[in-house]
Formats: C-alpha cells, structure tokens, sequence
C-alpha cells in the first residue's frame, strides 16, 4: 500500500481512507471486524470516523461506529494506526450537545477518545460548517485539543472554498495549529470543488480527504435508470434515501456511470475501480475514502492502486462528467 503526506504536514496517510459510516447499521459489528481485519491486510491504515456515525443518524446509534472500532483497535493495536474522527453534528439531547462551541467540540472529543479507547485521535475534523457558534471559537477548541495532545492535526469537512480560506486567516492570525486536511463530497457526479476549493487547498498545504467516491454507489452500475431503488439501499433509507437521490439521482449522472462502465470494460477493470481510479488521478486528491460493507467490496477497491488509469481513460471520464463540474 502506497502511504503519502497529509497536505505539507508530516503525517503519513495510507493512499486509501477506510470509511466507517456503515459500521453498527448495515453492518455487524462481526462484519465490521472482517472489513477492518481486510483493510489491516491491505495496508490500509487510515480509518475514517465520526461521532454521529453509523448513518442513518439516530440517538440509539450515535457513536456506535467509534465503539466498534475501539474495541477491535483494542486487538489489532493502536500505534499502526491513523485515526480520523469528526465532531459538530448532534449527539445528545442536551441544549449543547451539537455544533462548534468551545463546550461541545472539547466534550465530544472527549467522548470519542473514551469510544475508541484511546488517549488521542490523529485527525480531528469539524463535521460541518453549521457551527451555531463562532469559527474562532472552534478553531480555538481544536487548538486547545493539539495543546492537550488529545489531537495531533485538525481538520475541517463540508467546508466550502471561502469557509477554508477564512478559517486558515484566522488560525495565521491567531497562530493556531494549522488545518492538515479538508473532506469535500467530490467525485465524478460532483466536480464542482475543482473551481476553487481544490487549487485552495493545495495552495495552503492542506490535504484532501474526498468521500463518496463512487456516487453511493451509482457509479458501480448498481443502480438502473428508470427503476425505483432497492429496499434495503441507501437510497430508500427514508429521509436519508431523500437526500441520497437529490444528490445522485438522473439521467445525466447515470450517463455518467454508463461511461464509467464502458471504460471498465475496455481496461477489464470494475467500474468501482474506475470510479476510485479518476480520484486517484487527480493531483489534489491525498486519500479518498472507501467504503464497504463486506471485504470483497475493499479488496476490490484497493485493486484500483495497482491498475492506475491511463491518460486517455481520465480524459475520457473528465469529459463525460463535464457537466458536473
């Protein structure tokens, strides 16, 4: 497994992130193992999590994500891994129980830390930008965190190019530790961070940690056009589902997936490979985050890193999904 720097800081990331949204949910903490063990295997190192996970999110879950993980770190080791978790969104019914106060970005670490059963996490990310609260004084609490050693590097999710650019004003201005990583929702049906956020980022030294690689799935040839979604599937998951089809659901973007099957079949790759092998060729993207609800699922992932797609191919798909851009 290829490792690489988290933006110009120096911690080293391995070049695909393990998503954990479906631990606890669509997965069994027995096959949650089996993926964590397979990813452990592959080399895959870094693992990515968040408080408020598995999705969908509900009160009898919150956190159950970071327990799991916690007690299989418990077995597999601590120190061989790098743990990214994210805090900001619900987890609690107390009045401060959400968003980017100095009081819940330092207890929901605190929280987190005790799930995972470990004295630190790696990376620590704003899960969002509805901080409810101001972005000095959540900059100051992820700071306070890297003072205490219970964070190594924050980190910022969902935040748009000028929400970055604030942000690292006031973290020069206020000589706080520097943001090492953002998480955009970027791939081939949402292209539009290119623009700016993007070349911003690598611009200010700051790693990108995409998610949703494949489109939920839609650029694996999962879903057809025309026909409603599964049960079972993200996309009927009530509310849930709602958001998934506004963002992944017409037939431009299973235009897309069409094309994406396409060169899938011409390079004799599956199209999740294709799908996470654009993403790896791109120059900005550090890691982007994998998910998978069995081991086969990550093994066939992980293939993408040994077959990089050719020039031709990556052009090929960046004009196919223009229009997403």
């Amino acid at each position: 497994m290829e490792t690489v720097r988290l933006g110009s800081s120096g911690l080293k990331v391995s070049r695909l992130c393990l998503g954990t949204m479906t631990f606890g949910s669509q997965c069994s903490e027995e096959q949650s193992r089996a993926i964590l063990d397979t990813a452990a295997e592959l080399g895959i190192f870094f693992i990515d999590l968040a408080d408020v996970y598995p999705a969908p999110a509900s009160p009898s879950t919150w956190g159950r994500s970071e327990e799991i993980v916690g007690r299989w770190l418990a077995g597999a080791g601590r120190h061989d891994f790098v743990l990214a978790t994210k805090c900001v969104n619900r987890v609690g019914h107390g009045a401060n129980d959400v968003g980017g106060s100095r009081k819940h970005v330092i207890e929901a670490c605190e929280a987190s830390l005790r799930r995972l059963k470990t004295d630190r996490v790696d990376l620590f990310y704003l899960h969002h930008a509805e901080l409810e609260a101001p972005l000095e004084e959540a900059l100051e609490a992820l700071d306070r965190l890297v003072g205490d050693g219970k964070v190594l590097y924050p980190a910022v999710s969902n935040f748009e190019a000028w929400q970055l650019g604030l942000a690292h004003g006031i973290q020069r201005e206020r000589r706080f530790a520097p943001l090492a990583a953002v998480q955009p929702r970027y791939n081939l049906l949402n292209r539009s961070y290119e623009r700016d956020l993007l070349p911003l980022a690598t611009a200010l030294g700051v790693g990108v940690v995409p998610y949703n690689p494949l489109g939920a799935g839609v650029l694996t040839g999962k879903y057809r056009r025309g026909e409603e979604p599964p049960e079972g599937s993200r996309f009927a998951a009530g509310d849930f589902g709602r958001l998934y089809r506004a963002r992944y659901w017409s037939d431009a973007m299973f235009d897309v997936a069409d094309e994406v099957a396409a060169v899938a079949r011409e390079l004799e790759m599956t199209p999740a490979q294709v799908a996470v092998g654009w993403l790896l060729a791109q120059p900005a993207v550090t890691s982007p985050i994998v998910g998978a609800t069995r081991p086969e699922q990550l093994r066939d992932l992980a293939g993408a890193l040994g077959r990089p797609l050719p020039e031709a191919a990556v052009r090929r798909l960046g004009d196919a999904s223009l229009g997403f851009r």
